[in-house]
């Protein structure tokens, strides 16, 4: 379970690093060319769109695997811990869920936009491949969560004590 997490937190965070990069050295591109030259880069707003997408969807997984989502705890002072154990992984399994079929969704429109050979305005990029890549991260979201039923990290997550040694996440520990 470790190597799997391992690996999509290097990939996931590989895939979301490198288009942020992108997306400085693009916006610095062309900003200094609009500055300097008169002269921006064609394009330059479909392609930040598209590496945004990347951006977004690669960290998915990973704001999930570190368990550093939003989470709704008002309830946790008055919920008995035998129940929030139960309460966490009926999440995590509903997160799953909702994120499949999202990814489902989304793979049945990437098929659409292929079929009807939908791009970008300028560049003509094609979208499908994009949003192909959302479905395959949303399932890879869905899978972490399901990995977090039965290994869940402890920050954030309900009935999950802390480490003594204060790690707020001791599953994934060394893998950076």
């Amino acid at each position: 379970m470790k190597a799997v997490r391992r690996f999509i937190d290097r990939v996931c965070g590989a895939v979301a690093a490198l288009a942020l990069f992108g997306i400085m050295v693009l916006t610095f591109v062309d900003v200094s060319g609009r500055k300097a030259l008169s002269q921006s880069v064609p394009g330059s707003l479909e392609l930040t769109e598209l590496l945004m997408v990347l951006v977004i969807f690669a960290a998915l997984p990973l704001v999930s695997l570190h368990g550093e989502h939003v989470v709704f705890d008002s309830l946790d002072a008055i919920t008995p811990k035998a129940f929030q154990k139960w309460q966490r992984a009926l999440v995590e399994l509903i997160c799953a869920a909702g994120l499949l079929g999202v990814a489902w969704l989304m793979w049945r429109k990437a098929g659409s936009l292929a079929e009807f050979g939908d791009t970008t305005a300028l560049l003509k990029i094609s979208h499908a491949p994009f949003v192909y890549g959302m479905s395959v991260l949303a399932v890879v979201t869905a899978v972490v969560h399901l990995m977090l039923i039965l290994h869940p990290v402890a920050t954030h997550h309900v009935g999950v004590e802390v480490p003594s040694d204060n790690d707020a996440d001791a599953d994934v520990k060394g893998l950076t």
